[in-house]
């Protein structure tokens, strides 16, 4: 027989007391299942590198002989470095052009210094340079001259084009950043490498005072458009553009946006947020623009470039030579060159030769003598102040005391009457000069406008 163990024992008595006291016994529901999300894995962020500005490199700065009619594309390896700030001199004479001021191939981007020229031809327009980013490289065409009626021709997206060879010893930058089509370089003091997209025909001196950017965002954008038809063409001018940045593009922080010129000149003379002040040409003598399979040609040594923001100091900045400036001490210009054409525009400016002419006369000293002199005589006197007269001095005679008093009051009438005669000439002459003055203004406003 089985023995009976509590085991056994247990369960038998629970089921005689409930049974005989009629109650139940209560079972705890089973434990309901709690779903727990887990915690998301955690995301890596790369941390944006601080903004450094890039260290001044030495450059190479030239005049470059534009061409006459546009050139053929190039294809280079890598984007053009931000832009250089320059000093724009006043008009030297009318219908001269701003050009160059832009980076330029010559078996490396080398600076195109900017200066005034006569177009070539009569009615030539300057045709600014061309660059596009496509599949990470730039196709560039350098600033040309164009004839009337020529309108300038993007390279077809077809067209196959082979790197050119960079010169000897030079280093291969970085690949242009931001998206495929038409750029201008980056503002000056921006990160090496990033462009800013811009329409076909804008020059690249209007990112000069635009705030530097260390990411892509920047851009420019047509802002007013004047419209002028007639029976053959519709012309289209732009005066002006918008550059237009977010926050996270600029190198403060701060969304950037303003309207800027079209004119190069005038972009060019704005002031600029990081002064990276372009070095002088070492050589006035123009280099011939870059062709594809030209033998390289001699550049000068590369200069440093001098940086500085705004609120601090730029040193001593290379600008043009001052015209020279006319002496007000200077003798007054006799009638016959007085009112005659100057030697060359750039010698004497406008305002300084009115000031050469209006400048007062010095007065004509009077010569004491002691005897009468003959009419022709007292004309012939010694006058720093008027060339045109002799120089002779008369001699003196004997002691004629009443006689010598008519002949001062004669010489002194004399001299009365030629600086009568002489202002109403001036006078004659500043009103033909101002004249002028106001003719060429307004001839220049309507040649800009």
């Amino acid at each position: 027989m089985r023995p009976i163990t509590p085991a056994v024992l247990c369960p038998l008595a629970i089921a005689a007391a409930s049974f005989l006291g009629g109650c139940t016994v209560y079972q705890a529901p089973p434990p309901q299942r709690v779903y727990v999300q887990p915690a998301p894995a955690p995301v890596y962020v790369q941390p944006v590198p601080a903004y450094v500005e890039p260290a001044p490199q030495p450059v190479v700065s030239i005049y470059v002989e534009p061409p006459i009619l546009q050139p053929a594309p190039i294809l280079v390896g890598w984007a053009p470095p931000p832009m250089l700030v320059e000093t724009v001199a006043p008009l030297p004479f009318a219908g001269a052009v701003w050009v160059g001021g832009y980076w330029v191939w010559e078996g490396d981007w080398v600076w195109a210094a900017g200066r005034w020229a006569p177009p070539p031809q009569p009615n030539y327009a300057w045709v600014h340079p061309y660059y596009e980013n496509r599949d990470g490289a730039v196709v560039f065409i350098t600033g040309h001259w164009s004839p009337p009626g020529v309108v300038f021709v993007p390279p077809p997206l077809g067209l196959h084009l082979t790197l050119v060879t960079p010169s000897f010893g030079v280093s291969v930058g970085l690949r242009p950043i931001g998206p495929a089509g038409v750029f201008v370089p980056a503002p000056p003091g921006s990160r090496l490498g990033l462009i800013v997209p811009a329409p076909i025909g804008t020059p690249p001196a209007v990112v000069t005072s635009a705030a530097p950017v260390v990411n892509v965002g920047m851009r420019i954008q047509n802002n007013t458009r004047i419209t002028n038809t007639t029976n053959v063409t519709t012309i289209n001018n732009i005066t002006n553009v918008t550059i237009v940045a977010p926050a996270s593009a600029t190198a403060n922080g701060k969304a950037f946006e303003s309207a800027v010129p079209a004119q190069a000149h005038l972009a060019a003379a704005l002031p600029a947020v990081v002064h990276m002040t372009a070095p002088t040409p070492v050589s006035a003598k123009p280099i011939p623009a870059f062709a594809a399979g030209r033998p390289p040609v001699a550049l000068p040594p590369a200069q440093l470039v001098r940086t500085a923001t705004v609120g601090q100091a730029t040193g001593p900045q290379q600008r043009p030579a001052p015209l020279p400036a006319v002496p007000t001490t200077a003798p007054t210009p006799s009638p016959a060159t007085s009112t005659g054409p100057t030697p060359s525009p750039n010698s004497v400016g406008a305002n300084q030769r009115a000031a050469a002419v209006t400048a007062p006369a010095q007065p004509i000293p009077v010569v004491r003598t002691h005897a009468p002199s003959p009419p022709q005589s007292a004309s012939a006197s010694p006058a720093p102040s008027n060339p045109s007269q002799g120089s002779k001095a008369q001699v003196p005679s004997a002691p004629q005391p009443k006689v010598a008093a008519a002949s001062r009051e004669e010489m002194r009438a004399r001299a009365e009457a030629e600086r009568a005669a002489k202002a109403v000439h001036v006078q004659g002459a500043t009103k033909e000069q101002e004249k002028k003055k106001r003719d060429e203004a307004e001839k220049e406003h309507q040649e800009k406008r």
